[in-house]
């Protein structure tokens, strides 16, 4: 079969501009609460895309780690490759594809990072193996071999044992949403996407998108 002609129908469900939450935090927690409720495989997994100063854009999978009224939370390495891009750029989309729900969430907005005290309380509360890998890693940067990265991580196990404490170069960030879009797919590709629009006074405007 040829790339062109696969292709699948989407008959689940729709979306109604009258159905949806006034709030797009609302709406999105609901549509997670289901995929969770469906066993979506990883439900928590979102594509983050980010651009470097000289506008060339790069995208990875993440795992949101808290939502809110004050955005969507990830943790990640500062001086990786997204963490540098936000530096300079700190405007990002975050990307929810649920395949078994036929449904998408769209999220874009500014970047900012969480205290110190946030970060602190996430990074003690992961498995050990995770801080300790944590420590050991500068993510995204070139490294000889496997061996050399086993090597970086038995010296974090010698130094810290089971106490790692977590490094500078690691810690949380938040996107303040100014733009979200609800997408469910629908027969013949007449999907339904509803979009939230974030106004001056931080109240939600909403609109229907022709797909």
């Amino acid at each position: 079969m040829s790339l062109a002609d696969l292709r699948k129908d989407y008959k689940q469900a729709s979306l109604s501009e009258n159905e949806v939450a006034d709030d797009p935090v609302t709406q999105f927690t609901r549509w997670f609460e289901q995929a969770t409720q469906a066993n979506v495989p990883e439900p928590n997994a979102m594509s983050l895309a980010t651009a470097a100063s000289d506008g060339r854009p790069s995208s990875r999978i993440v795992l949101i780690k808290g939502v809110d009224e004050r955005g969507f939370c990830w943790f990640t390495d500062y001086d990786s490759k997204k963490g540098n891009d936000i530096a300079t750029n700190p405007q990002a989309a975050l990307l929810f594809h649920w395949v078994e729900l036929e449904r998408q969430v769209r999220i874009e907005g500014r970047v900012e990072k969480l205290s110190g005290q946030e970060s602190d309380a996430y990074f003690h509360s992961r498995p050990l193996g995770s801080r300790q890998s944590a420590s050991a890693s500068a993510q995204s940067q070139p490294i000889e071999n496997r061996t050399a990265l086993e090597a970086k991580l038995a010296d974090v196990v010698a130094r810290y044992a089971d106490q790692p404490p977590r490094p500078d170069h690691w810690g949380g960030y938040r996107l303040v949403p100014d733009r979200l879009e609800f997408w469910q797919g629908r027969s013949s590709r007449l999907h339904d996407r509803i979009v939230y629009t974030r106004n001056a006074d931080n109240t939600w405007s909403l609109s229907r998108l022709q797909p």
